[in-house]
Parts: structure tokens; C-alpha cells; sequence
């Protein structure tokens, strides 16, 4: 029997190139605890339509949208938005409008979109400055260029400045009156060690509204940073047990 449905909306740019290895196992493990896992590819990114320079929030907003119309005309149950990174934000901002609403796990979730930016741009800037010795660029003159409306090359992915202003506005944040449950894992030197400062804040806001919260922290590999591809298993069975324990009326 189909627990139920889960979504995946993944990770930005080269994060998800990372990320796919340890998603792709983990949805299998899950598919094998008798839930129905889809893994879409956003708009400009993998194998979907059109390039990342074409990429908008908005458009990926709809595209979260259209997966969940998707599990409805099958019957089932969207059960869980699940958030990797960026995704994190992207799901509680695309949360469908329904009676009952999908739960949201998330996997090392950005807090601030704001931040977030800052650090994608940072790379260029380190970039620039090991390319021209004595270079001046600086984050705040990338954020120059992409209020003037340039877009710009980071990293392989031409970044346009809609998307970015987007991206920058972005907090995590669930509307009024959320009451699904959340699932927050993050990755630490050793199992159980405390949750990072900005996820605890925000952890104490989502409490504040009301939020069903379960949190961990689990010993792995940074996956989304990482030079090899990696294999998480401490993640993937967290992310099992951690949603058996969710249902746990499913887990007869």
C-alpha cells in the first residue's frame, strides 16, 4: 500500500549536480517503505526545458505546483514537500493551498535567501580575484551589476538578476495557520550534536506559530559542497525513520 507521496524540490545550481547521488538513494529507500517519491527538474535546470539563465522563482513556484496537480490526478496523497538546501525555501513559499497540507522535510535548509545570495556571489568574486591578480570585485559591486540588470556568469550558471532579487527576498518562513509537520535534519561533525544558531532561530519562530517540529542532526558528509560525489546512508536512514515516526499509524 502508498503511504503516500512525497515531492522533491530540489537544491540551486551546482548543489544539485552534488546533491543527486544522495537523493536518488534515499528516494529508493523510501519507495521501499511504500512511499511514491517524484524528482522533478526545475525549469533551466537539468533535464527540464530551457536554459538556467532563463530561470525565475516564479516559474519554479509553478513548477512545484504542477508536481503536486500531478500526484492529485493519480489519487495520491501528497504527504511531504521535501527540500533540499534553497529547496527548503522554495517549498514552504509553493505550499499548496489545500485542506490537509504536505508535511515539509528538509535536509540542511537555507534560513535566509539574503545570505544564501551572498555566499553564490562570493564565488564569483573569489574567482575574478584569482583570475586578475589585484582584482577589485567585491559582493557588493556583483550586486551593482545585477541591479543594473546584468546577468551574471557564476560558477558556469549565468545568474539573471530577477531570479537573484528573488532569491535575496527569500526567507524560510510557513503561512499562518500551518499545522502539517516538519521534519529538519542538518549535518553535523557527530550525530546529536545541537542544531546551527540560524536554524534554531528559525526553529523557535516556526514553534512560536504553532509548527509540529521534529529536528536532527545526523554524522555525514556535506554532501551539497562536496569535491567527490558522495554517499550519505546515516542521512538516508535518518530521512526513513524520521518519517516512519512522523506516521507512525503507517508504520504497522
Amino acid at each position: 500500500m502508498c503511504r503516500g507521496g512525497i515531492l522533491v524540490v530540489p537544491p540551486f545550481a551546482e548543489e544539485l549536480n552534488k546533491s543527486r547521488r544522495v537523493i536518488s538513494c534515499t528516494a529508493r529507500r523510501l519507495a521501499a517503505h511504500g512511499w511514491f517519491v517524484l524528482q522533478i527538474d526545475l525549469h533551466g535546470c537539468g533535464d527540464s526545458a530551457g536554459d538556467f539563465a532563463d530561470a525565475r522563482w516564479q516559474t519554479w513556484r509553478a513548477d512545484v505546483a504542477l508536481a503536486a496537480k500531478w500526484f492529485a490526478a493519480r489519487n495520491i496523497r501528497l504527504s511531504w514537500l521535501w527540500g533540499i538546501r534553497l529547496g527548503a525555501i522554495l517549498a514552504t513559499d509553493a505550499l499548496p493551498q489545500q485542506a490537509m497540507p504536505p508535511g515539509l522535510l528538509f535536509w540542511q535548509p537555507v534560513t535566509s535567501g539574503k545570505q544564501y545570495l551572498a555566499q553564490f556571489l562570493r564565488l564569483k568574486a573569489t574567482e575574478r580575484r584569482l583570475a586578475q591578480d589585484g582584482d577589485a570585485t567585491t559582493t557588493a559591486s556583483l550586486r551593482a551589476q545585477l541591479a543594473a540588470g546584468e546577468t551574471l556568469e557564476i560558477g558556469g550558471y549565468l545568474l539573471h538578476p530577477e531570479l537573484a532579487h528573488a532569491i535575496e527576498a527569500a526567507t524560510l518562513a510557513v503561512p499562518a495557520g500551518y499545522r502539517g509537520e516538519i521534519c529538519w535534519i542538518e549535518i553535523a561533525d557527530a550525530e546529536g550534536r545541537a542544531l546551527s544558531p540560524a536554524a534554531q532561530a528559525t526553529i523557535e519562530r516556526l514553534q512560536a506559530q504553532g509548527c509540529r517540529l521534529q529536528t536532527r542532526t545526523v554524522s555525514a558528509a556535506a554532501f551539497w559542497q562536496a569535491v567527490e560525489i558522495e554517499d550519505c546512508p546515516a542521512l538516508t536512514e535518518s530521512t526513513v525513520r524520521m518519517l516512519a515516526a512522523a506516521h507512525p499509524e503507517d508504520a504497522r
